[in-house]
Order: structure tokens, then sequence, then C-alpha cells
């Protein structure tokens, strides 16, 4: 219905003309046509519509020479049909490259960061992310959950900078995460290998904060480090607070600036707790008068029952509290222990 607009006003200005006479002045009008073909269609139907309003000039002005406007109305016709089908020809093209760069970022994804299970080990997990870039899938936030026989480890991250450059980097910390994941004894030794592939393959100008874990065997307990990240909130049936970390430690690539060696906390893992790990988009949001965002008061916190939903409601909260879409990319990932 919506191609056939441009010839319906043809015929509606073709007739009034017939009806009205040459004195009104409607034959400029057929000008909008191809601008209306073009803005709606593509080349075709701009070319078409372009095409069929001039025959329409030629046919109720034969001798276009006698009637001045007609022959204005016509080069005005052809111009617009010409700069019409350019511009709808580079919309499309502009579309279809848009399409391809979405099937990239989509595949890119699908390899950095790749579907979360809900059941690790002992545990059930929830993620969620949000990348700030309008047509981006991905960005310098990370996150990653391996299980081995021993326990399950993971990692959340937030790359230093935007860009190809943070996801490249990210990309990096991935990768080597994997891998120590299942060869390195300790996070100690994870966040030294991670931190020496970063150095290695990135460069001593780039650094990401982290927050690593380890959920034990029988998921009773979990073992915390961070790389200057954020503590996880820990959660439980009427409370919630942060992880007390003694010594959050340096971000990974900085970590050479101290002789310090990097420390973890355990914590006691319960039936019915969950620990929350988190990005700073979430702690950083602001709504229009500047305020951040209350996270660990927020509702979707307090309302501590179903944790499998808590990352889906919390990115839902902060976005309708910030009142537009996040300007920094958000990873959220809940691990969580069924109540008994």
């Amino acid at each position: 219905m919506r191609q056939a607009l441009p010839f319906v006003i043809i015929a509606a200005i073709a007739t009034a003309r017939l009806w009205l006479g040459q004195n009104w002045g409607l034959l400029p009008l057929l000008v909008v046509v191809p601008v209306l073909a073009a803005a709606i269609g593509g080349v075709w139907l701009t070319v078409s519509s372009g095409v069929v309003s001039a025959a329409v000039i030629v046919a109720v002005q034969p001798d276009l020479t006698m009637y001045r406007p007609a022959v204005v109305a016509f080069v005005a016709v052809a111009s617009v049909t010409l700069a019409g089908s350019l511009t709808s020809w580079n919309r499309r093209r502009r579309a279809r490259e848009m399409a391809q760069l979405r099937l990239v970022a989509d595949a890119a994804q699908q390899v950095l960061l790749r579907p979360v299970r809900g059941q690790a080990g002992p545990v059930r997990m929830a993620v969620r992310y949000e990348s700030a870039a309008a047509e981006a899938r991905i960005g310098g936030d990370l996150y990653e959950v391996i299980t081995t026989e021993e326990h399950v480890r993971l990692v959340v991250g937030d790359v230093q900078g935007k860009g190809l450059e943070a996801v490249q980097s990210a990309a990096t910390i991935l990768g080597s995460f994997r891998e120590a994941a299942y060869e390195e004894a300790s996070l100690v030794a994870v966040a030294a290998r991670v931190e020496t592939s970063l150095a290695r393959q990135i460069g001593e100008d780039r650094f990401a904060t982290a927050a690593m874990a380890e959920i034990s065997a029988d998921g009773t307990k979990i073992e915390v480090l961070s790389c200057g990240h954020p503590p996880p909130l820990l959660l439980s049936p009427g409370d919630c607070r942060f992880a007390e970390m003694d010594e959050p430690g340096l971000p990974l690539g900085l970590g050479d600036l101290t002789r310090e060696p990097r420390m973890t906390v355990t914590v006691p893992f319960g039936p019915g707790d969950a620990i929350l790990f988190y990005t700073d988009g979430i702690t950083e949001a602001r709504n229009s008068a500047g305020a951040f965002f209350p996270f660990a008061s927020c509702a979707a916190i307090e309302a501590a029952a179903g944790y499998g939903a808590l990352a889906d409601r919390l990115c839902e909260r902060v976005t309708s509290y910030v009142g537009h879409s996040l300007d920094d990319d958000v990873a959220l990932l809940v691990a969580y222990r069924d109540s008994e």
C-alpha cells in the first residue's frame, strides 16, 4: 500500500490539472512525488515515480514551450528524481553495511562473551550484558565462567577506554583467563597469567579492573580476588552487604607498580545466598539531576527473591532511573544457591 502512494498522488494531481485547467499551477506539485518515493522506497520506486510524473507533465502539456511552469516542473522532477535515486541507493547501501556489521558483532559476541549456562557446578548463574554503543553488541566490559572438577571460576571486568581497543583488550583477558582458569592452582596465579598476556599482546599502557572468584566444589564458600574492581555484593535473605576486601589490589596491567602480592578473601556461601558481580556502568549511572543510582538499596536488590531474574531487574531499574539508554557498558553476573 505504501509503495502505491506516489502513484496515487500523481493520479490526483493529473486529474485535478485536467479538471481545473492550467491556471491553477498544479504541475509543479509533482516534484514532491519522487521525494516521497525516495523516502519510503528504493531506487526503482523513485525512478518509476519520477518517470511517470514527467510523462504526466508532457501528456497534459505537450508543447512545453507554450507554458513555462510546465518546463520548470519537468526539469525539477527530473533533477529531484536523480537526487532522490542517489540518496535512496546510498541509504540502502548503508543499511546493508549496518546489517553486515551487526552480523559481525553477533559473531564476535559469541566468541568473546559466550553464553553462560544456568547451572555451573553447585551454583546457578544469571548474566546480563548491555553495550552503551548504539549498534554494538560488545564493548569494554567482560565476563566469563569456567567450570572444572575442582571448582567454578569466574571473572567480571571493565577495560580501560572505549571502542575497538577496549574490545581487543577484553578479548586478550578472556582468552588468557579461559586457559589459566583450568591450569593454574590459585586465583592469584590466574591473575598473574592474565596480566602477563595483557602486557605482551596489548602493551603496558592498557589496563583493566577485574573481580575474579572461585566457588568451591560443594558451593559452601567463595574466594574473591579484586584487581582494582568494585567489591561484589553479597545477598542473603534479609541481608545485603558488600564483600569486605582488605586489599583491593591494582588493576590488571598495573601490578608491577607495587611489590605487594595480590590478596584474596573467602566468604561463606550458604543455601539461599547470592553474590552479584557488576561493572561501574551500574554504580556510576546518574539521573537528570546528577544523582548516582542507589545501587545497594534499590528495589531490585531489596527484592532478594528470584535471583535468576536479578540481573535483568537491576538493568531495567537503572535504565528507568537514568531515563535513557546507558552511557557506559554494563556487565552483571549473579551466582546463587537455591534455598534448601
